[in-house]
């Protein structure tokens, strides 16, 4: 006997498989109505302890699956067993970047103000006057008839 094909597509499938499910909840329905009430309270207490159990699996997965993904995206992929180093680095990373970068512009700005005042330094010891003349109170109005 040659074996029996038939055509059918997912929405065939899904509508015969809609059908079949609704039978059996009608035949459930019947039977439930027929059981004694203790075995209908067993079957109750039952059901509630299934979905407990249900809830308290889900949210003990769910951070773990949420940990796994960051921990894969921050390892690439590739360095998989040491997630929680790289996780505490990746966490750390911008706190070392940012007082590094306040370091650096610190020294800058100290560099620059040394340089400007080697200038000042510069400029008062290659002149023609002493240092002393900078102090007296009557240079700075020698300078400004000077220049007048």
């Amino acid at each position: 006997m040659k074996p029996f094909k038939i055509n059918t597509t997912a929405r065939d499938l899904d509508t015969l498989q809609a059908r079949v499910g609704a039978l059996i909840a009608a035949r459930l329905s019947e039977q439930a109505e027929r059981t004694p009430h203790d075995v209908n309270e067993r079957l109750r207490f039952a059901r509630e302890q299934a979905l407990l159990r249900a809830r308290e699996a889900r949210a003990a997965e769910a951070p773990a699956v949420v940990h796994s993904g960051a921990a894969a995206a921050l390892t690439l992929g590739g360095l998989g067993g040491h997630s929680s180093w790289w996780v505490r680095l990746a966490s750390v990373m911008p706190l070392i970047v940012l007082v590094g970068g306040l370091v650096l512009i610190q020294q800058v700005h100290e560099r620059a103000q040394i340089t400007a005042a080697a200038e000042v330094d510069t400029q008062i010891l290659s002149d023609d006057l002493p240092p002393a003349a900078y102090s007296d109170p009557g240079f700075a109005e020698f300078l400004k008839t000077a220049h007048e």
